[in-house]
């Protein structure tokens, strides 16, 4: 298949892999931001390629698992209102919130339906025009620009009943704040290639010059990140530190122009908890004052509280790459995907989920 087979093929994989091992003189320390190539990683134990000085720390860039549980707790009050349709991709519904997930509202009777996109949510909202429909929208800056179409979508239709519950949340900030914590290890960014279609990759370069890391955009298949590994070794072992694009066949510097123009249309950038990590300034999407009247939050009243998670749950510290899954106590004991303390357990794209089912 093209595109997918050519960029799985071992032997191109074992290749890099001689190249990796001829470079790497050095301990290095890289962090690859996204959660679907934490899976990639683990999936094709990719880590059985590299050398021994390599150290792949997992990093916080899977939507669901940062998704504040005050959030969750929102999504499922809404849910549990009388005539009140929640919409949702399905990963969601098993995310632990304070006292229970969206699955066990559901089971209690709230009208919790799994979508595949938002347009799906817009079309409920027009079948059911005697209830009010939300979409519980999750996800960086690949899905966000979707999501304000939705919002374009509705108030072009006049959907009254429509609103969106916005969960956005920001790469470039959460790489400084990883970076700039005192705990912090990282040597090296592979920046997420598919959040990069959409915003292009020059907010990387004032990063790669403040903090003195390389950054290379990088895929999602086995190739891909052979050859993101590759580049930013290269960078590391000669002192360099730029932004460089291991993924070109999709990704520009300038991004797609138009998914960013819908996004400065329907959003704002604002403070944003990430969860298991705290507060990031300017982290964050949430519906402008032109569409308030589709902010669930408003259209609510929505009211904010403050929740802890599990003690027992390491997941912030998984998040921020401090440690590996593994080193979890409650790891695969009393954390499993039927019965999850955090969200990286149950997410398509959480590093506790990956390592559950492939590190095994």
């Amino acid at each position: 298949m093209k595109y997918i087979d050519e960029y799985r093929d071992k032997e191109l994989v074992e290749k890099i892999s001689t190249k990796i091992h001829k470079a790497t003189t050095k301990p290095w320390a890289i962090m690859e931001v996204c959660g679907g190539q934490t899976h990639s990683i683990m999936k094709y134990n990719l880590l059985e390629y590299l050398p021994s000085e390599i150290d792949f720390i997992h990093g916080p860039g899977c939507p669901v698992c940062v998704t504040p549980i005050e959030l969750i707790d929102k999504a499922i009050s809404i849910s549990l209102i009388k005539d009140v349709i929640l919409t949702s991709y399905g990963d969601m519904l098993r995310v632990p919130g304070s006292t229970m997930d969206l699955f066990q509202a559901k089971a209690k009777g709230a009208d919790v339906r799994i979508v595949f996109s938002p347009l799906d949510a817009i079309k409920v909202a027009t079948d059911n025009p005697l209830k009010k429909v939300v979409f519980f929208a999750v996800g960086f800056e690949t899905t966000a620009p979707a999501n304000a179409m939705a919002v374009v979508e509705a108030k072009r239709r006049n959907l009254t009943n429509f609103s969106l519950l916005a969960a956005h949340v920001l790469v470039p900030p959460a790489m400084e704040a990883i970076l700039s914590s005192q705990n912090s290890r990282i040597q090296g960014f592979i920046a997420a290639g598919h959040v990069c279609t959409v915003m292009g990759y020059k907010q990387y370069f004032p990063i790669a010059e403040k903090y003195k890391v390389p950054i290379v955009i990088g895929g999602f298949e086995p190739v891909d990140l052979m050859e993101a590994v590759y580049m930013l070794i290269s960078q590391l072992e000669s002192g360099t530190y730029s932004v460089e694009n291991a993924y070109s066949r999709v990704v520009t510097k300038e991004g797609n122009l138009h998914a960013q123009k819908v996004l400065e249309d329907v959003f704002e950038i604002s403070d944003q908890n990430w969860r298991g990590i705290g507060l990031i300034p300017n982290s964050g999407f949430k519906i402008n004052r032109s569409f308030e009247s589709f902010d669930a939050e408003k259209v609510f009243s929505l009211q904010n509280s403050k929740v802890s998670e599990s003690p027992l749950c390491m997941a912030g510290e998984v998040l921020q790459g401090h440690i590996k899954p593994t080193a979890c106590k409650a790891f695969l004991n009393i954390c499993t995907p039927e019965n999850p303390l955090g969200a990286p357990m149950v997410s398509s794209e959480g590093a506790c989920a990956a390592y559950f089912h492939y590190h095994k």
